[in-house]
């Protein structure tokens, strides 16, 4: 059967120019030989999903075993973005690395987290055998990918959707037939896949089985961080932990399900996926099947009844499945955080501007103290949290509470800048320093701050050059411009801020430990937006900072709706939320139409409709738009005004296309 060569393949090529390891010339044609019979239909020493990747990869990627090109690797700016993105599961999934790297520790395996693309985000892997692992292209910013790198533990798992060995001659190239690979998916709540865990081994005994203490070891770790983000996304919503034993019920449930007030599924692990789809009787799709079902049509229990599995201390109390009649252990945890509680108005006495922060939310007040205290502190501060939580906006809090506060706040995007630029910006340079350069020469950001206060924001993004210049800087005290030989000596507050994981930087050589120690004189983490309680507050406080003199006001189903939304962009998506509602809203008063469609879970394009504006399903459509508003959303309590079953509101709601605030797409 002929091959097919992609031309875009022959581009790639390694970043790391050294010889990788031999791979015998018998071994190669062998293996081309076994992927050439496998595809033309002899099957017989390899299974469905193997030969079904090597067709995939001759057919649809145009691969070609012999001359399959090397893992690609994506440069450092591709490798952040994704980090980015990736942010959460990056956070949730370390400690179950590190975790799983202690347990298979000297045995050689490299651990592999990629993305849903199959590009390495995060690794862990032995130093001793680094040149080796970039060779073999098991390092960060690697791309695993099917259509790329051929069959093989990452990208065939993204294809098949499930947990597989892609062991040796496995692998659809010949330059990776040496390596065992061991992937598991992580499913986001909704079911979809979200990352892919790997371990994978330069060398390995021959046997395949040797594999399968591995694959155990991966899919217990991926369970775990997929159970993990649903306890840290979820915690305004319902979470039911069930298993088939009471023994390990709390501390490792087999099944986890996260329901709203409603009693709609709104999050889920994978085993519940693969549970509740047997349940219904539906094929093994993705998880937008499930999502949205209700508890009651799922269990034989009623919503009302689901306290009595939070009261009890030792969970022995069983549920059942309503059409297998499956029993199950429960335990049910209410939502931590009440979507509409009452902040605390007990302010501790502090600087204003540290206490303009906040509304008495007890997370942001106990940062808030700290950060008082150490106002006036000789020591450097680093803030940590997600992007949009207003960390620039607290170092100034922080400054403006300093006995600094009458000297400049000079902020620095350390991510703002070309690499080619930032030395000369952050340090200023004397004239003729450099083509191009001022005639008078320039002072840099740093000798602007003297004085005052330093901020460096994204300091996690700072080319390594840099760091090693900016260490040198807070030890000495003093910086030397570019073409200068005398130093100027430097009084300056440093506040550093990032919303990254430092620590796993330092791991993977990213980032300078020694620097990091420096910065980080005291950590201070500011929590999401989700997880603060004075939402309400900041929501007011905002609209009078744009509107001081007549503040539009806020329909209860828009404030319902902004109270809800979970918002992945904190403060600055709040903020552009806001200026949006405040520009197209009319007449001082905020609806819930004047909100974007992103908070409220919906499509804006226009709805194709046969009927008339005044027509009787319309009329329908808006009283009960009016009933939800009136309950906020609350569909148990409208049924209940209506006279009707639940269920029947759901399917009025599907029929017209209403969608509750409370469903918004995150």
């Amino acid at each position: 059967m002929p091959v097919a060569i992609n031309p875009h393949k022959q581009e790639i090529q390694a970043r790391d120019q050294r010889k990788r390891p031999m791979i015998g010339q018998n071994n190669r044609n062998a293996h081309v030989a076994d992927v050439i019979k496998a595809t033309e239909g002899d099957t017989t020493n390899y299974d469905s999903i193997i030969t079904d990747s090597w067709r995939r990869c001759i057919q649809e990627h145009q691969l070609n075993p012999v001359t399959a090109p090397e893992v690609y690797v994506h440069t450092s700016a591709q490798l952040r973005e994704r980090q980015q993105r990736m942010e959460d599961i990056l956070r949730t999934a370390r400690f179950g690395l590190e975790t799983l790297h202690r347990q298979i520790a000297g045995l050689g395996y490299t651990i592999l987290l990629t993305d849903a693309q199959g590009i390495t985000i995060d690794f862990i892997g032995d130093p001793a055998f680094e040149t080796e692992l970039r060779h073999a292209g098991l390092y960060l910013g690697a791309e695993w990918s099917e259509s790329l790198a051929g069959t093989n533990g990452v990208g065939t798992c993204i294809a098949n959707g499930k947990g597989l060995i892609v062991h040796q001659g496995d692998h659809f190239s010949a330059n990776h037939i040496n390596l065992t690979c061991t992937a598991v998916p992580i499913f986001d709540p909704q079911g979809q896949i979200a990352a892919v865990l790997d371990i994978s081994a330069l060398r390995s005994p021959e046997e395949k089985q040797s594999q399968h203490l591995a694959l155990a070891l991966v899919t217990h770790c991926a369970h775990q961080v997929e159970n993990a983000t649903l306890f840290n996304h979820f915690n305004r919503n319902w979470i039911l932990k069930f298993s088939s034993s009471p023994e390990f019920l709390c501390v490792d449930p087999e099944y986890v399900l996260a329901l709203d007030e409603d009693g709609l599924i709104t999050g889920f692990n994978n085993r519940t996926a693969l549970l509740l789809r047997h349940e219904f009787g539906l094929a093994p799709v993705k998880g937008g099947d499930l999502k949205g079902r209700a508890f009651e049509d799922v269990f034989d229990c009623t919503l009302e009844k689901l306290g009595n599995f939070a009261r009890l201390s030792h969970p022995r109390a069983t549920i059942k499945l309503k059409h297998s009649g499956t029993i199950l252990f429960l335990q049910a945890i209410p939502p931590t955080v009440s979507v509409r509680g009452p902040a605390s108005t007990s302010m501790p006495k502090m600087p204003e501007p540290l206490a303009n922060f906040t509304k008495g939310d007890p997370a942001v007040v106990t940062v808030l103290e700290r950060a008082a205290k150490l106002a006036d502190a000789p020591i450097s501060l680093l803030i940590q949290g997600e992007t949009g939580t207003g960390k620039e906006y607290f170092a100034r809090a922080v400054h403006d509470s300093s006995a600094r506060s009458h000297k400049e706040f000079v902020a620095i995007n350390c991510a703002a800048f070309p690499e080619s630029l930032i030395e000369s910006e952050l340090f200023g340079y004397e004239a003729g320093a450099f083509t191009g350069a001022q005639s008078k020469g320039k002072q840099g950001l740093v000798a602007q701050a003297n004085g005052g206060t330093l901020f460096l924001d994204e300091i996690g993004d700072m080319p390594l050059m840099l760091q090693t210049r900016l260490l040198r800087v807070l030890a000495e005290r003093e910086i030397i411009p570019v073409g200068a030989t005398r130093p100027i000596k430097l009084d300056v507050r440093v506040i550093a801020a990032t919303h990254r994981n430092l620590t796993a930087m330092i791991k993977t050589g990213q980032f300078r430990e020694d620097l990091y120690y420096r910065l980080n004189g005291f950590e201070l983490i500011l929590p999401a937006l989700r997880d603060r309680s004075d939402i309400e507050w900041l929501i007011e406080r905002l609209i009078r900072l744009r509107c001081p003199t007549a503040p539009p006001v806020l329909t209860p189903e828009a404030a319902s709706a902004l109270y809800r939304y979970r918002w992945p962009g904190n403060v600055r998506e709040l903020k552009n939320v806001l200026d949006f509602a405040l520009a197209v809203c009319s007449k001082g008063v905020v609806s819930i139409d004047d909100l974007p469609s992103s908070v409220l879970g919906i499509s804006m394009r226009p709805m194709e409709r046969s009927q008339t504006d005044d027509s009787p399903v319309d009329s329908e459509a808006a009283s009960l738009r009016t009933h939800l508003a009136r309950r906020h959303w609350n569909v148990t309590q409208v049924a209940r005004d209506l006279n009707v079953d639940r269920t029947t509101i759901h399917r009025r709601m599907k029929r017209f296309g209403i969608v509750a605030p409370n469903q918004c797409v995150e």
